[in-house]
């Protein structure tokens, strides 16, 4: 089997996608990091690893910070002896939706283990209509960045295909050479690469002919949510961010009620510009910490 029964794990593989892709798309929190494209395309940045559990669920093994973590796409089992051995294996339980904390909070705490809320990785979650016309008093800044951007620049918008592939390619290294890190570069990059394949979508944005920006994702939760998973744009061109993030929720089908622009990571800078677009909702998320250790004795007096 491509997927080892737990305790083995087998690194993830493009031959595991007919197995997780269906599976995943439909898991009801549209929890950004479960989806096949997301552990697949950051499989070496935490080295992810899966297993099957008894249930016909996986689990995800992983490193994150210099921990060894492991996520539940799924939610916990029953076992309780199996998920001792979970904690065991790893340091802590990571990216535990909302529905799935809150089937297992009660017996988890009743075992001692500890469940925090996750803020720096809640998804942010938009409403697509409200992000494709932009309509208030609170969007009158992010309204005025766009009429500027329309009225300084000439402007094209494409959807992402293998003919301009290379045109948001040509963004990411500019955008790479500008901000001067690697960040998810090694993530984005095969991200394009394999966008057919992996099924993402996106559009390409040009100024006066010249490849500018590029926003890529993929629908989640019961296809009726978006995550952007990727947006990269050169920010010499005022207002371009704020243009792109409408023009391409407009872009999105009907059908689409949600776009996830996923987490912040704590950066108090990137939390404020995604709270700036008022979020609807968040896609809430949760730690599982192993059970305090008691506190060692003081040492006998010696009389």
């Amino acid at each position: 089997m491509i997927i080892p029964a737990y305790p083995e794990f087998a690194d993830i593989s493009m031959d595991m996608r007919p197995i997780l892709h269906p599976r995943m798309v439909m898991l009801k929190d549209g929890v950004s990091e479960f989806s096949f494209a997301g552990l697949y395309l950051f499989r070496k940045t935490y080295q992810y690893r899966l297993s099957w559990l008894p249930d016909e669920t996986i689990i995800i093994s992983g490193m994150k910070a210099g921990k060894r973590v492991f996520m539940l796409p799924c939610g916990f089992p029953q076992d309780v002896e199996l998920i001792k051995d979970f904690f065991a294996r790893h340091d802590y339980c990571r990216c535990l939706s909302a529905t799935d904390t809150h089937a297992a909070r009660i017996s988890l705490e009743s075992l001692g283990f500890v469940v925090e809320e996750d803020r720096d990785h809640f998804d942010y979650l938009y409403l697509r209509k409200e992000l494709a016309s932009l309509e208030g008093r609170e969007y009158h800044k992010k309204r005025n960045l766009i009429n500027a951007f329309i009225n300084n620049y000439t402007y094209a918008e494409k959807p992402l295909t293998e003919e301009n592939m290379g045109d948001a390619q040509a963004v990411l290294e500019e955008w790479t050479a500008i901000k001067g890190v690697s960040g998810d570069y090694t993530a984005a990059n095969e991200a394009l690469q394999l966008a057919q394949i992996l099924e993402l979508s996106g559009s390409v944005y040009y100024v006066d002919g010249t490849p500018a920006g590029y926003t890529l994702g993929e629908p989640v939760k019961h296809g009726r949510s978006f995550a952007v998973h990727f947006e990269k744009a050169n920010s010499k061109y005022k207002g371009i961010y704020q243009f792109m993030n409408q023009s391409f929720a407009a872009s999105l089908p009907r059908y689409i009620t949600w776009i996830n622009r996923e987490q912040d990571l704590g950066d108090p800078g990137l939390r404020q510009a995604k709270m700036t677009y008022r979020p609807a909702d968040f896609v809430k998320k949760y730690r599982i910490l192993k059970p305090e250790e008691e506190p060692a004795p003081p040492p006998a007096s010696i009389s």
